[in-house]
């Protein structure tokens, strides 16, 4: 399994928070949320972000029967990802 940190993303002009992110970077590039959760779900590719020097895991939620992706210490909404910078 390939382990990714997340270190930037890219969002939506949503303001649904489960519908937010469009895209998520790192050092290996960028993919598509729906990539993402297709890795993750297959379990050929794990993700994390580092916040205030811990690591959190990333993991595929669902919320009205839309999947999306969201740290495991989030409770509804994935806020360490949309806290994260933009990517370039």
């Amino acid at each position: 399994m390939v382990t990714r940190q997340i270190t930037c993303i890219n969002k939506t002009p949503r303001y649904d928070a489960h519908d937010r992110i469009k895209t998520v970077g790192g050092s290996w590039g960028k993919e598509s949320q729906p990539e993402v959760i297709k890795q993750i779900d297959a379990g050929t590719h794990s993700y994390y972000v580092s916040v205030g020097g811990n690591t959190v895991k990333v993991i595929v939620a669902s919320h009205n029967g839309n999947k999306y992706i969201k740290t495991e210490r989030d409770y509804v909404q994935p806020d360490n990802l949309l806290s994260l910078p933009e990517c370039s």
